[in-house]
């Protein structure tokens, strides 16, 4: 199955995913997570069980790249940290990283203004079309999908709020550039600069 729904869980939480991050990089062991994440609530959630899944999609975000961007997330700036969590969600997501890819990516290319819910309706519609394994989404899952995809645009600077829709020139982060660069990941790198 190329598509999966579970970007609900959360947009690109940069704060969250400094700490993943940093847990990442100590190689904390399956103790230490715990502590961290049940006893410290290192993540601020309502609850272990909310932290265990918040963690769980954020440390798969971050293992699909290297300790390497890893340290990005911790310690870079606002923007730079922004940009990785932006550049592990999008390898981690096929359907935000094909979302950039096909729809966003058009929409400068014609000079668009800004995006629709009609536009990201419509794509959800064609990954159902394009995945024959992927279930049939409820409306409830299709609204939870749009609404992170458009938080993610907004986090990242390509919209400027998830109101307007309105697209902004978006300049990724050079240390983010250099890192996909050095580690060949030229698809995800495809998929993120695509503002003029």
């Amino acid at each position: 199955m190329r598509y999966r729904a579970d970007i609900t869980a959360g947009s690109l939480k940069v704060a969250e995913s400094r700490v993943i991050a940093d847990l990442l990089l100590k190689q904390a062991d399956d103790d230490a997570w715990k502590v961290a994440l049940c006893e410290k609530n290192v993540l601020q959630t309502r609850s272990p069980k909310t932290a265990d899944r918040l963690a769980l999609l954020i440390r798969g975000r971050l293992e699909t790249m290297a300790p390497a961007l890893w340290k990005l997330v911790r310690d870079g700036n606002s923007t730079v940290s922004t940009h990785a969590c932006l550049a592990a969600a999008v390898k981690h997501s096929a359907l935000l990283a094909d979302f950039l890819e096909l729809v966003v990516k058009e929409q400068y290319r014609i000079f668009s203004e800004k995006l629709t819910r009609q536009l990201c309706d419509d794509f959800i519609a064609d990954c159902q079309n394009r995945d024959a394994e992927l279930p049939e989404w409820s409306e409830s899952t299709i609204n939870r999908l749009r609404s992170s995809v458009f938080q993610i645009l907004e986090q990242a600077g390509y919209i400027d709020s998830t109101k307007s829709l309105r697209l902004q020139t978006v300049h990724i982060a050079a240390e983010v550039v250099r890192y996909l660069e050095k580690h060949d990941e030229d698809s995800v790198l495809r998929c993120i600069e695509i503002a003029p």
